[in-house]
């Protein structure tokens, strides 16, 4: 029956596939304890994570009422760990995302169970894209590539094409990866994967689409999307991506303003808000509306911990405001060398120690060359540090450092001296 399930979700059948689910698992539970009452609880619980059911998702994984002993425990804890991972990118916690992905797949890797792993490579490459750690997000996106040409990604193959595009885009730009879109709307089977199991992809292939100048991309996107919210008007997701799709290829901020009402996705929301404020920006009688919503999705971005569209936003209230860019801050309670950089500092110090060049910093952090040369100088005089060399060798203390301070800041600011409530 979670095979019937699975099948109808790569068809676009959400209702079916989320009945059979559930039929899956109660017959599970009723067969007596065993993994596969494991596998059908997860499989449910990541659908429902699929569609932003978040809380229903936390209390399926909650409860572990089959559990499993000898050498399936490791297989089992693996999987959960992976669905939790999965889960919290979709609530916005990235950190949380990270630590259970990374824990997960070292389980699977211990399991030999290389079926669990795209999942967690997934996560790990949306995430660590989203934090500005292009390195690591690189390593997983070539992993999920060798799988995908591996046949070991077939439930999930249009989101890890996704997900490598995603990062390839971050790190050489959009043109880059036109085969890759081509490719991805063309095969109606990994695009339809794809939409009704990311409620931002939609958007984010039109975007795409429109900085390539490809019209038949954003058509075809477009279309498809469509089609699926039409056959799934129950699925709230999958309503938003359709609006959002549309307002965007309309470019119609109304309408992008009011997908973003619809999605439950708080960094989809973002996205959608950000997006309303370009089509703004564009008549000059709105633009005082297009910078509110520029600040509301910089404050939704920050919230999920998205540094690289902080720092977009940040770079486009720069132009309009004439301010610093550089993030809030609380005060800092040390006096650590990482405490002495600015965000946006941080964020090119980070890029020049994975080995980019000023000119492809520049892209990812949306500033000229010239101003990288200029932020790099301070970096170097506030680090004590004379060279790029030199930066890059001293990272890995200077991150242990910052996340420290954070820790700290985090436990004095919600009470908690001794840091038990910092995550």
């Amino acid at each position: 029956m979670a095979a019937r399930s699975a099948q109808s979700w790569l068809d676009g059948q959400l209702g079916r596939s989320m009945d059979l689910a559930a039929a899956a698992t109660l017959r599970a539970r009723a067969g007596g304890p065993g993994a596969c009452t494991l596998k059908a609880r997860i499989w449910h619980a990541t659908l429902l994570t699929r569609v932003r059911g978040l809380g229903a998702a936390t209390i399926m994984l909650a409860d572990d009422s089959s559990p499993v002993h000898g050498s399936d425990r490791v297989e089992k804890r693996a999987a959960h760990l992976l669905c939790e991972a999965e889960l919290d990118l979709a609530r916005g916690d990235l950190d949380g995302a990270v630590a259970s992905a990374e824990a997960g797949l070292r389980l699977a890797q211990q399991a030999g169970n290389r079926s669990l792993t795209p999942s967690g490579f997934l996560v790990m490459a949306v995430s660590t894209t989203r934090r500005l750690d292009l390195t690591t997000a690189l390593q997983y996106a070539n992993r999920l590539r060798d799988h995908a040409l591996l046949g070991r990604a077939n439930l999930m193959a249009g989101q890890c094409a996704w997900a490598v595009a995603q990062v390839l885009e971050a790190r050489d730009g959009t043109e880059s990866i036109a085969h890759l879109l081509k490719g991805l709307v063309h095969d109606g089977s990994l695009a339809r994967e794809l939409l009704v199991s990311q409620p931002a992809a939609a958007a984010w292939l039109v975007r795409a689409a429109q900085r390539l100048g490809d019209d038949e991309i954003a058509v075809r996107t477009v279309t498809q999307v469509n089609e699926l919210a039409a056959r799934n008007p129950s699925f709230r997701t999958v309503q938003a991506a359709s609006a959002h799709a549309i307002g965007l290829f309309e470019r119609n901020a109304a309408a992008l303003e009011r997908a973003s009402g619809l999605h439950l996705d708080r960094w989809a929301q973002a996205s959608a808000l950000e997006d309303a404020s370009a089509v703004r920006f564009a008549r000059r009688s709105e633009s005082d509306q297009a910078v509110d919503l520029l600040k509301r999705a910089a404050d939704d971005y920050l919230a999920v911990g998205a540094s690289r569209d902080v720092l977009r936003v940040r770079s486009k209230l720069r132009e309009v405001e004439g301010n610093s860019g550089q993030f809030s801050r609380r005060p800092s309670r040390t006096r650590t060398q990482a405490s002495q950089l600015t965000d946006t500092e941080y964020a090119v110090a980070e890029l020049v120690s994975q080995g980019l060049t000023n000119g492809r910093v520049g892209r990812q952090l949306f500033m000229s060359p010239h101003t990288v040369a200029f932020h790099l100088k301070k970096i170097f005089r506030k680090l004590d540090v004379a060279s790029r060399v030199e930066l890059a060798g001293t990272w890995n203390r200077l991150v242990e450092e910052r996340t420290t301070e954070l820790g700290a800041e985090s436990a004095f600011v919600t009470g908690d001296p001794v840091g038990r409530l910092a995550v």
